[in-house]
């Protein structure tokens, strides 16, 4: 992540998608039949491929997406999961804040500004409200309160602004590029910092008509999926995401 900032990922997933896209014949690959899929922060640039895609009528379309424990929005620290699952691992928020400082090129002493929301106006949260408000997660989700939103810090603002591009916060994507984005399968974990991400895409996915298919692992945590051939680290909770995965792709 410090090696190469914003935007090289994303930049660099573009090119080798479009790449591929371009070349299936060399590869074997049916047009008809593209998944894009990524876990983590790989899952964030998979939906910001497919919603770059949505309008590229020259190339085949995105059969489906796969999002595991989904990283899609840099703009709030504190949502219900953030503050539920702070000291989980793998992913605990320390880790998570700093290795976005270090992505996207932000001081890290502006820590204490970022978990008390005071690095944007209120009037970008409350443009972002209808996406980001935990009043869109199910109640079963939420199960303390939260920190309230402090004044704004005009300097932090102007510092960490770039956490705006939707290229690091597809979630808060406009509806006319959501709503064409092909049908989904989302899974989500209880222990994860990122699982409200989950429950908010798949809320505006699902409101804009788009067919999404929800897995939610009641015992997994934010990175389970790399223990699926840790050995004695093994979780079976891996084996039931790796399953809902294949039978998504199995179904289309």
């Amino acid at each position: 992540m410090l090696k190469h900032r914003f935007p090289v990922i994303v930049r660099d997933s573009m090119v080798a998608t479009i790449h591929f896209l371009k070349s299936l014949n060399t590869y074997g690959a049916d047009p008809a039949w593209v998944v894009v899929c990524g876990d983590s922060a790989g899952e964030g640039v998979a939906t910001i491929v497919c919603q770059n895609l949505v309008d590229s009528s020259d190339l085949p379309k995105i059969r489906a997406q796969i999002l595991i424990y989904a990283a899609l929005q840099a703009l709030d620290f504190q949502p219900p999961s953030y503050q539920q699952n702070k000291d989980v691992p793998l992913l605990r928020q320390n880790l998570a804040f700093y290795r976005w400082c270090g992505y996207l090129d932000i001081s890290p002493s502006w820590k204490s500004t970022v978990l008390k929301r005071a690095h944007l106006p209120a009037k970008v949260w409350e443009k972002y409200r209808k996406w980001l408000g935990s009043e869109n997660i199910p109640e079963k989700f939420k199960k303390r309160g939260y920190m309230p939103q402090e004044p704004l810090n005009e300097t932090a603002y102007l510092e960490t602004n770039i956490i705006r591009d939707l290229t690091n916060s597809p979630l808060v994507a406009d509806d006319v590029v959501v709503s064409q984005l092909p049908k989904a399968c989302i899974v989500s974990c209880e222990y994860g910092i990122l699982q409200d991400h989950s429950l908010l895409y798949k809320k505006r996915l699902e409101d804009l008509g788009v067919p999404v298919t929800w897995h939610h692992m009641e015992d997994g945590f934010h990175g389970v999926l790399v223990t699926l051939d840790l050995g004695c680290l093994y979780l079976p909770c891996s084996t039931r995401v790796l399953n809902a995965v294949v039978h998504f792709i199995k179904e289309l």
